[in-house]
């Protein structure tokens, strides 16, 4: 099985060869790597078209060639942990049992933009789209998936370690009982907030600043100016070219967003030296 699979990958390979002036996917799984180019994907016997009725990137319905995550998740467990990079720094690391998941519940489809038939630009007045990868949902109110969980221009995908092990300056301390709010709130951080920040020095994402280094924003910002931030970034600092999204009450409800700031609480006092370093595990 495993020459086969060897193989296999092999062919892949060579097959990605015939479009190597298109961009390429990169698939860490299991200590094995795969580049994918659009069109090899594409010839994938689980290829299909998927509706989206309303795409988070674009604002509205969209229609994709895509091939189920699964596809490309060789030898990956329900308990790892998937790791998905993109062109601007956005980093999103997703339990693989959303991603592995089936028939009814929320299905994870990674989109192909091909060179034929491009996607529109996400803004007026650029080109750029959200290809040439794109992990959308079908049915993502019945998987609980968040906005955050739809990362675009994806340029690698990867089995890595869970967060909290491969940084562990990001977690609670090992002291407080499973029950405790700071618990529920570093959960509601993963989620939604590791994707563009570093707490502690210590994350995948490059977008946003670190939430605790030199300072936790709990630390100079009234708790009810945070929670308005949180909800609503624009209605305290207007700015056109900011990035940070709305999290309303669909996304992080009222208990998760007071949960979120128990735990930016929490960290406040266990913040590390800023001239530290974030030291990590060999599963980076």
């Amino acid at each position: 099985m495993r020459a086969r699979a060897a193989l296999g990958v092999v062919g892949i390979v060579l097959a990605c060869s015939a479009w190597a002036n298109e961009p390429a996917l990169t698939v860490t799984t299991g200590g094995d790597t795969v580049s994918y180019a659009p069109a090899a994907l594409l010839a994938l016997p689980a290829a299909t078209t998927i509706r989206i009725p309303a795409d988070v990137a674009y604002g509205h319905e969209m229609t994709f060639h895509a091939v189920p995550v699964a596809a490309v998740l060789s030898g990956v467990r329900a308990d790892d942990t998937i790791r998905f990079v993109t062109r601007d720094g956005f980093v999103a690391s997703l339990p693989a049992a959303a991603l592995l998941a089936g028939g009814a519940g929320a299905v994870a489809y990674l989109a192909i933009e091909s060179t034929e038939a491009p996607w529109p630009p996400l803004k007026a007045g650029d080109a750029a789209t959200a290809g040439p990868f794109y992990l959308v949902w079908q049915r993502p109110e019945r998987g609980a998936i968040v906005s955050e969980q739809w990362p675009y221009q994806i340029l690698r995908i990867e089995a890595v370690a869970p967060l909290a092990k491969r940084y562990p300056m990001l977690a609670p301390a090992s002291t407080l009982s499973a029950r405790d709010p700071a618990r529920r709130g570093f959960e509601v951080y993963v989620k939604n907030c590791s994707v563009c920040h570093t707490m502690n020095l210590g994350g995948d994402a490059t977008v946003g600043p670190d939430l605790n280094v030199p300072y936790s924003p709990t630390d100079y910002m009234r708790q009810d100016y945070l929670r308005r931030l949180i909800r609503d970034p624009q209605s305290l600092r207007k700015w056109s070219n900011a990035r940070m999204p709305a999290f309303g009450p669909n996304v992080i409800s009222d208990r998760e967003l007071t949960d979120l700031m128990t735990y930016l609480r929490h960290m406040a006092d266990r913040r590390v030296a800023a001239g530290a370093t974030s030291a990590t595990s060999a599963a980076k």
